[in-house]
């Protein structure tokens, strides 16, 4: 038996953490090949074993030796598979470590880290695969960048857009449309059009055509024409697959004429008011010249001041705030001689209505009884 046989036989005795760090590779990759044997072996979330393990996970990833680093991967894989959602203590540090590590490896290595993604979407560790995400996009190298931009989209399509929130890919979809790579500006149109499936295509186009270059809107509306609604979820969260399947409503069929299949579902109608972030208009206001403006002599200067306020309401979902004195100043100018103004400030107040919803109820009730 060679000495390095020796050591491999004898590393079998040592504590984990010694075997899984040792400075001979082929040790932790034994280590690696052996920890992923026993998670696949365990059968209760709740065994302490895998408590254990969890601090191991993110230096392992980190291996700079590439075959080691993929049994390490195959190690993350069988923990996850044996875990729940208690392991997501450890979601942010093992996502980060495969942005960081694992993306721009070889084809298998970025496959397995893709798995290890949709494993913590499966645990619910969302928001700490979505925040990996939004550094995975900034990585200079466009090979990161594609496979993470595709894990999205397999998210998106296996989970849904009740597990995976489309704010969120939204928010980073605009940078990634004007990218140089156009595997990178590819893989974003893809993931577009799967946002229209699980959201409709209206709220993908008032959202995201405006910041869009007018050769990718136009490749866009083209395919739009073959995206059809109704996704459904092919993959349940881990919480969710014990539970009984829903039974699904069975029609008679009547007569012996032949069965029809039901048309496929539309997609959950989706309030582009949730999908967007909201504004604050209160700056900008104060610093419009609005006060002075609407106390203004001349009745178009009122009109314009008026129309400042109008045009910062227009936006589709306002910032919460101390809307008192601006309603209070409305409620006067409603009444104002000239009709321009008082046609203006009715609708500055319906923008304003519109983009704070309920936060509006309060000042409502004051401009209420004037308008009516």
């Amino acid at each position: 038996m060679s000495e390095e046989e020796k050591l491999l036989k004898e590393a079998k005795k040592w504590p984990w953490e010694d075997r899984l760090f040792h400075k001979n590779w082929k040790v932790r990759n034994d280590a690696n090949i052996d920890l992923a044997g026993v998670c696949d072996s365990i059968t209760d979330p709740k065994d302490p074993r895998l408590r254990d393990f969890g601090p191991f996970l993110k230096k392992t990833l980190a291996d700079a030796n590439a075959p080691v680093q993929e049994k390490a991967l195959d190690a993350v894989i069988a923990y996850l598979r044996a875990a729940d959602a208690d392991a997501g203590r450890y979601a942010k540090e093992v996502c980060d470590t495969v942005v960081a590590k694992c993306l721009i490896g070889r084809p298998k290595t970025v496959e397995k880290a893709q798995m290890v993604f949709l494993l913590w979407v499966e645990l619910e560790a969302v928001e700490a695969f979505l925040d990996a995400m939004e550094k995975a996009i900034k990585n200079k190298v466009a090979k990161a960048v594609v496979p993470a931009i595709d894990v999205m989209f397999q998210a998106l399509s296996e989970f849904g857009a009740k597990i995976v929130p489309p704010k969120r890919i939204l928010k980073m979809l605009p940078e990634l449309f004007d990218h140089q790579d156009e595997k990178v500006r590819a893989s974003s149109k893809g993931l577009t059009l799967e946002l229209c499936r699980w959201i409709g295509k209206d709220p993908v186009k008032s959202i995201l055509f405006e910041k869009m270059r007018d050769t990718m809107k136009k490749e866009l509306e083209a395919e739009l024409a073959n995206v059809t609604g109704g996704a459904r979820p092919t993959r349940k969260i881990r919480s969710e697959q014990d539970k009984e399947p829903e039974p699904e409503a069975v029609t008679e069929a009547v007569g012996s004429g032949p069965s029809v299949e039901s048309a496929p579902e539309a997609p959950p109608e989706i309030d582009e008011y949730e999908l967007v972030d909201p504004v604050d208009i209160l700056i900008p206001l104060e610093k419009s010249g609005f006060w002075d403006g609407v106390k203004a002599a001349k009745w178009l200067e009122r009109k314009e001041a008026v129309a400042e306020l109008t045009k910062l309401a227009s936006t589709k979902k306002i910032a919460p705030g101390d809307f008192t004195e601006v309603c209070r100043t409305l409620k006067k100018v409603i009444t104002d001689v000239n009709i321009a103004v008082a046609v203006e400030a009715i609708q500055a107040v319906g923008n304003l209505a519109r983009g704070l919803r309920t936060h509006f109820s309060g000042n409502s009730r004051m401009l209420l009884p004037i308008l009516l």
